[in-house]
């Protein structure tokens, strides 16, 4: 029985692209076009896992995916880093001076935003998803309108690529995680961690944590903080950290919410990076 893999976006989406590329073609690869139906789905053991970004090395992190994993009480199995090369796509034959307008997923605009700054002539709409735009254009025919999607997008969909490579920073990289519903087990130690933690309300909170992180030996590579809505001036952080020493760490662990809040753990894996 092949795997269940639910992911955001249409065949062509750089979801799609890092599901078969950890999953294999053998899958079964389930579109959705928010991240919150992707969550649901596997938090209903509808799919295996779920593959969601999470951040950008460019446009930074995906806050309210963070969000949903916790509301939805997933776990994280692993990550993975993909390259992302965008490419400016339309209906063969046309030219770029033909393109009136461009729609993407705002993320990919923003990543192409000095390219685009070029042809002040093209408008640039947001769209859900980089993939569905590539998708529509082929299916409708549309004259006048350019994606931005990736490689495998346009050979999916019959367009033709007029610009390669079109993102400001060329070494850009999205962190996908896959997910799943059930607590994850290894055999393999793992050397990071995604977490929460509620600070309690007091001077000083923030670099309390920080400090005692430092001092079991933590490397934070990911901090971000939301406003706990039920108790007005608390903050939750979501923090992925990486460590060397498995024990040291699960020492911290067990005593960070006795000294500092509630505490709630993602997922242990193995960084790759």
């Amino acid at each position: 029985m092949s795997l269940k893999i639910a992911i955001q976006g249409v065949p062509g989406s750089f979801h799609h692209k890092v599901a078969l590329e950890n999953f294999g073609a053998d899958s079964e690869i389930i579109p959705f076009n928010t991240f919150e139906s992707l969550a649901k789905f596997v938090a209903n053991g509808d799919a295996d896992f779920g593959v969601m970004a999470i951040e950008n090395s460019i446009a930074g992190a995906i806050l309210p995916n963070y969000d949903l994993i916790d509301r939805y009480g997933l776990y994280i199995r692993d990550e993975y880093y993909l390259p992302i090369a965008h490419q400016l796509m339309a209906l063969p034959g046309q030219k770029i001076e033909d393109i009136l307008e461009v729609r993407s997923h705002p993320m990919a605009l923003l990543q192409c935003k000095t390219f685009l700054a070029k042809y002040p002539h093209i408008r640039q709409f947001d769209d859900v998803d980089t993939a569905a735009v590539a998708q529509r254009i082929s299916e409708n025919k549309l004259t006048g309108l350019a994606g931005i999607a990736s490689e495998i997008a346009a050979d999916i969909y019959g367009l033709e690529i007029l610009a390669r490579d079109i993102q400001t920073v060329k070494k850009n990289f999205t962190r996908f995680i896959i997910l799943q519903k059930e607590k994850v087990q290894t055999e393999r130690l793992p050397n990071k961690v995604s977490f929460k933690i509620t600070i309690h309300n007091e001077a000083g909170g923030l670099a309390k944590l920080l400090t005692y992180l430092s001092e079991k030996q933590f490397n934070l590579s990911k901090i971000q903080s939301i406003p706990v809505i039920e108790k007005p001036w608390e903050y939750a952080f979501f923090i992925d950290a990486e460590f060397a020493d498995y024990d040291l760490y699960r020492e911290a662990m067990d005593s960070a919410t006795q000294q500092f809040g509630d505490l709630k753990i993602f997922g242990e894996y193995t960084r790759r990076k």
